[in-house]
Order: C-alpha cells, then sequence, then structure tokens
C-alpha cells in the first residue's frame, strides 16, 4: 500500500478560507463568523475524502519571530494585523483537529514552511509520497518526483498537482531549485522580500536562463548593460539576501515519526459536542456519519 503523507500549511489555508468568505461572511446564530473554520475543515475534509491519505499533519507558525526575523528585521513586516476573525478561528481549528486525533507541529523560531519541508524531506527517504497542502507558490522550490504541491480547489478552480515539470513552467525556469533565485531577483511583497528593484518575473527569468544561479550572475555582472548592470551592481546584496529569506530550511529541528502521524479514529463525541456550538450540521453529518 503506498504511503501517502499530507502536510498542511495551517495558517496559510486559514487566511485563504477567511477571504473566500470576505464578500459574504458565514454567520451563525451566535453572531459568530465561522467562514475561516468551515473553509479550512471543508478543504481537509474533501481533501481526505478525495485522495485517501495515510498520513496527516497541520503545522502552524510560531508565534513570535523566527530566524529570518533575527537576520532581517524588515521581513514580513508589511504585513497588516490579523483579522480578529481568524484569531477567533484558529482556536476552533485546533479544537477540531484535536478531535480528530490529527498531529499539530510548532516548532520555535521555524515557520510553518520550513517544518513541512524539513518533515518533507525526511519522509521521501522513508519512502513516503508527500504532498504539501499550501496556496503558496514558494513550496515549489521543495518539489521532486515524490513530494508534491497541492494546491487546494478554489472559486471554481480545480485542486492542482504540481510536480517537478508544473513548477518549471509556471516560473519559465529549468530546475525547481531556481524558484529560489527567482523570489531573490524578484522579491515577494507579500513577504517584504527586497529582490532587486524594477526587476519583474520575466526579466528574472531571463537573467537566470542565462546565468543559472544569483551568484553567477552577481559574478558575471560586467555581461550586463545599461540599466540592468547599475542596478545589480548597487543593489547586488539585496539578491543575496532575498534568496537567502525565500530559502525553505529543511533542517528545522524536528524528526518525522511516522507513526505519530498515523491517520487514527476520530473522537467522535467531541466533533459532535464541538460542530454542535459552531452550528455546523452539514459538515457534522458528512464527517460524522464517515464511517
Amino acid at each position: 500500500m503506498s504511503k501517502k503523507l499530507f502536510l498542511l500549511d495551517g495558517h496559510a489555508l486559514v487566511y485563504r478560507a477567511h477571504f473566500a468568505f470576505i464578500t459574504r461572511p458565514l454567520m451563525n446564530s451566535k453572531g459568530w463568523n465561522v467562514s475561516a473554520v468551515q473553509g479550512f475543515m471543508r478543504t481537509m475534509w474533501d481533501m481526505m475524502q478525495t485522495e485517501k491519505p495515510t498520513h496527516i499533519a497541520v503545522m502552524f507558525d510560531p508565534r513570535g519571530g523566527t530566524f529570518r526575523h533575527e537576520q532581517y528585521e524588515p521581513y514580513k513586516a508589511n504585513r497588516d494585523a490579523q483579522p480578529e476573525d481568524i484569531s477567533f478561528a484558529i482556536p476552533w481549528i485546533v479544537k477540531i483537529l484535536q478531535a480528530m486525533r490529527v498531529p499539530i507541529v510548532i516548532v520555535d523560531n521555524y515557520e510553518a514552511d520550513d517544518v513541512i519541508g524539513t518533515i518533507a524531506k525526511q519522509a521521501e527517504k522513508e519512502g513516503f509520497t508527500t504532498y504539501m497542502v499550501t496556496p503558496d507558490k514558494d513550496f515549489g522550490q521543495l518539489v521532486t518526483d515524490h513530494i508534491l504541491l497541492y494546491k487546494p480547489a478554489r472559486m471554481g478552480n480545480d485542486v492542482e498537482k504540481w510536480g517537478p515539470k508544473e513548477v518549471c513552467e509556471r516560473w519559465g525556469i529549468k530546475r525547481v531549485e531556481q524558484v529560489i533565485d527567482m523570489l531573490g531577483l524578484m522579491g515577494d511583497a507579500v513577504d517584504n522580500i527586497p529582490g532587486l528593484p524594477g526587476i519583474g518575473e520575466k526579466t528574472a527569468a531571463k537573467l537566470l536562463e542565462e546565468f543559472d544561479t544569483i551568484e553567477n550572475l552577481l559574478a558575471n555582472v560586467d555581461k550586463l548593460k545599461g540599466k540592468q548592470q547599475e542596478i545589480v551592481k548597487t543593489h547586488g546584496e539585496k539578491a543575496t539576501l532575498s534568496k537567502w529569506l525565500a530559502t525553505i530550511d529543511i533542517n528545522a529541528p524536528i524528526q518525522f515519526d511516522a507513526t505519530a502521524y498515523e491517520i487514527e479514529p476520530f473522537d467522535r463525541e467531541k466533533l459532535l459536542e464541538l460542530f454542535k456550538e459552531l452550528e455546523f450540521r452539514t459538515l457534522a453529518d458528512a464527517i460524522l456519519r464517515s464511517p
């Protein structure tokens, strides 16, 4: 039987669920906005029904900063404060996951991305096919034939599963590792990664086609012309820093333990109690009627 491990990017999926309902929030009779809880659980349950994982875990970011903030204080500093409805949703999601006996993994000083990357690489060595469940395209850098990016369905679009071919096509690159160089050159406004001023995705892809990596580009800056040469000469260290910030650390201090991630029978009584409180009748029916 094939071993299928699903690692969910907790915060990213909660945010995505919240914003999917932003124009028409789901309110229960208590006046609670339960959009993010409902959206997250629906995505996860549909995935479990369709994909039949043998192992599963949800990774969340730790409170406070990570090692990236120590090196570069503005990292993610441009983000708005977490919406109250998300702060309300996360504890409920945690309670539901606990009742479903799904492991919740948080490692101090490391982002969920790093924990997912570390576990995925370790599980690959143990013969698992791992699906990184996230809307975040940065995870493309980790993809192999046995580690896939799983982008949940959204707004009428089907689920997407990206292997090396899809990642390279999406970015216009030759190797998945170049995702980091792409982000290093063009930056990432969402994470406040600076990149090089005036360098967008198309230019970044052209530069990598010619120079392969940021390091090689910086070593051959004299081959560039005019404005481009000036940008790379003046801001080269920004590209190096940005590449470092965009690199998912696959050596987070955590050890993959397959038995801990096995799918287990749910605590059905606890789930029923939580679903009643949240008024999730349809979801309760779907999940609690399943064998």
